[in-house]
């Protein structure tokens, strides 16, 4: 079941995030997916606020998990598009069992580490401003998220 919305503008992006937040529960994992520049880490951001947290969020590009633990719920925020370079196992799999929502940008270079139940949505650039998201909710939680949401 794939889901479309259409964000006009960066205000757009940031208020689905902050829905998609008021659903929030603990082991949520979220999977981003899209080109650069489409909106993931603003999508991080909006959900980020509405958790409560204050920190400036920014994609994690070299440090791969940025860890957030003063929101609602923990958040762990993940960039995964360099672990190529990490030769070792850094422990992804285990953030999706610690209570908070875990968000990874590029989630699809990491297929075979993403937990059976997600929700996947992928950025595409349409123009400038606009871009069209497109959802994939994986498991029965995920597909109530998404009537509750869009």
């Amino acid at each position: 079941m794939d889901l479309k919305y259409v964000s006009k503008n960066v205000d757009d992006t940031l208020t689905l995030a902050e829905n998609i937040e008021s659903e929030k529960f603990p082991n949520m994992v979220i999977c981003l997916e899209g080109e650069l520049g489409s909106g993931k880490t603003v999508f991080v951001k909006g959900f980020a606020k509405a958790l409560g947290l204050e920190e400036n969020i920014t994609s994690p590009t070299f440090t791969i998990i940025k860890e957030y633990p003063n929101g609602e719920l923990p958040l762990y925020h993940m960039d995964v598009y360099r672990l190529d370079e990490v030769e070792e196992d850094i422990g992804i799999k285990d953030y999706y069992k610690k209570g908070g929502v875990t968000i990874i940008e590029w989630a699809d270079l990491i297929q075979k580490d993403l937990p059976e139940e997600r929700l996947e949505i992928t950025f595409k650039i349409i123009d400038e401003n606009t871009r069209v998201l497109v959802f994939n909710p994986i498991g029965k939680i995920y597909e109530d998220l998404c009537e509750s949401v869009l």
